[in-house]
């Protein structure tokens, strides 16, 4: 769906309008400080609320700083230039639980329920998805203030290890599962070093924001019990993924450049789907026993470093 200013209610002099009336500045940094306007900031959350997926506050917030890094490059644009950049990362661990979507379902009946566990919490499959390569690879264009890049990171292969609180804490109830994920986001990077433009800096800091899509990839899940193992049907979904990051970018050579950052990511949910699970006895002495399971549903976050290589065209 095609949104237009005035649908939105912003019309001239809006946050909208001043954002696009930028006029770009001299190939100079200006002396004073630079202002687009004052921004009417209802109808700035007016707009962000409309887009799909737009009502998360963090969403939000990722747009608002994308809209008002245009801003600034209209104004502090210096001659751009094209760049490829290339990168590996590596995310820590970071806590998580499954939990039904709708503990309250009978048909099919949900797989935890809204009970309350061993450790006092509610039925759920606690704990995390373990260290998390990644591999990226962006493409940008560099105003000399402020970089805007189209990002593509994979996450090929990582797994989630934890427990259920079914039985008391000492029992059998290992869980585990197999993922990957790709996202793609539309990033946008302020060069704090621009603030001083006559200064040479061989390491120059940034910050930056994006926000995107995420495709994430679940394999079964297996619950493990001391008698039974129940298999959880795989399955994939595409939603809402945004990232927060901060660095510094050193210069190799004339158009080569090292970044190291540190960056923060939310993926959204991982989910597995409504579909044919299986309780099966591990000595044998019956017959696997076949169930449907609804969806169950996990946050994905995760932060860490990356190392990436950047040459400029």
């Amino acid at each position: 769906m095609a949104y237009a200013p005035t649908d939105l209610g912003l019309g001239r002099g809006s946050w909208y309008a001043q954002i696009m009336s930028c006029n770009p500045g001299s190939h100079t940094y200006p002396k004073a400080a630079v202002s687009c306007g004052s921004p009417d900031v209802s109808a700035a959350r007016s707009f962000l609320r409309s887009l799909p997926g737009g009502r998360g506050r963090h969403a939000q917030i990722v747009t608002l700083v994308l809209a008002a890094g245009l801003c600034l490059a209209s104004e502090l644009a210096l001659a751009g230039d094209y760049y490829l950049r290339g990168g590996v990362g590596l995310d820590g661990p970071q806590m998580t639980a499954f939990t039904d979507t709708d503990c309250s379902s009978t048909t099919p009946r949900a797989l935890y329920g809204c009970g309350t566990g061993s450790d006092g919490a509610q039925f759920r499959s606690a704990g995390n998805f373990g260290t998390v390569p990644s591999v990226e690879l962006g493409l940008g264009y560099d105003t000399g203030a402020v970089r805007f890049e189209v990002l593509v990171e994979y996450r090929p292969d990582f797994s989630f290890e934890g427990r259920t609180n079914f039985l008391a804490p000492e029992r059998r109830q290992e869980v585990s599962a197999d993922l990957s994920s790709v996202s793609g986001m539309l990033a946008g990077f302020v060069d704090l070093a621009a603030l001083e433009p006559h200064l040479e800096r061989t390491f120059r800091p940034f910050i930056g924001a994006g926000i995107g899509a995420v495709h994430t990839r679940i394999g079964q899940t297996i619950m493990t019990f001391p008698v039974t193992t129940t298999i959880v049907p795989g399955g994939s979904r595409t939603g809402l993924a945004w990232m927060a990051t901060a660095g510094v970018a050193v210069a190799l050579k004339e158009r080569v450049s090292l970044d190291v950052a540190w960056r923060y990511t939310d993926l959204g949910e991982v989910r597995t789907p409504l579909g044919p699970g299986l309780v099966v006895w591990r000595d044998g002495r019956q017959e696997p026993d076949p169930l449907d399971i609804p969806p169950t549903k996990a946050k994905l976050k995760s932060h860490g470093i990356r190392l990436s290589l950047r040459y400029t065209f």
